[in-house]
């Protein structure tokens, strides 16, 4: 299929037009602007559908699911479980955190993930969690009562 310019140029061209030099380069610099005008709408139009498909997921994500992460939790429950809890090697208190802000608790757990909080335990049960696996059991812990 010809442009718009192509056309004006073919016609100018074959003599079947009698239009001037100018106005085939009107032409050519419309039929361009709108080719341009197309190009853009079509990337708005695809950025626009992909962000209608990824905000939903990242709006679940950022939800967190407090029956999956009462499953998740369970590991969790064996030191972060037991108020007034003291581990015996290296011996340090380890928080109960039920009823802590969710908030928190995902930095924390991304914080070990990527090992720029220090733990060695911490940090190898955290590098197993996903985004949404760190959402649902922040979501839990944050649900229980922490009394």
């Amino acid at each position: 299929m010809k442009s718009t310019c192509d056309l004006a140029l073919g016609a100018c061209v074959k003599g079947t037009n009698d239009m001037t030099p100018a106005l085939v380069q009107v032409v050519h610099n419309a039929s361009r602007a709108a080719s341009t005008a197309v190009r853009r709408l079509v990337r708005v139009g695809l950025a626009a559908v992909l962000l209608s498909i990824s905000l939903p997921a990242a709006v679940a994500l950022a939800e967190g699911d407090v029956a999956a992460g009462g499953e998740k939790a369970y590991t969790c429950l064996g030191c972060h479980g037991v108020k007034h809890y003291v581990n015996t090697y290296p011996t340090y208190h380890v928080p109960f955190i039920a009823g802590q802000h969710k908030e928190y608790l995902v930095a924390a757990l991304q914080a070990y993930r990527s090992k720029t909080r220090s733990h060695p335990t911490m940090q190898a049960n955290a590098s197993l969690l996903s985004d949404q696996d760190i959402e649902d059991i922040a979501a839990w812990f944050a649900a229980q009562d922490g009394n």
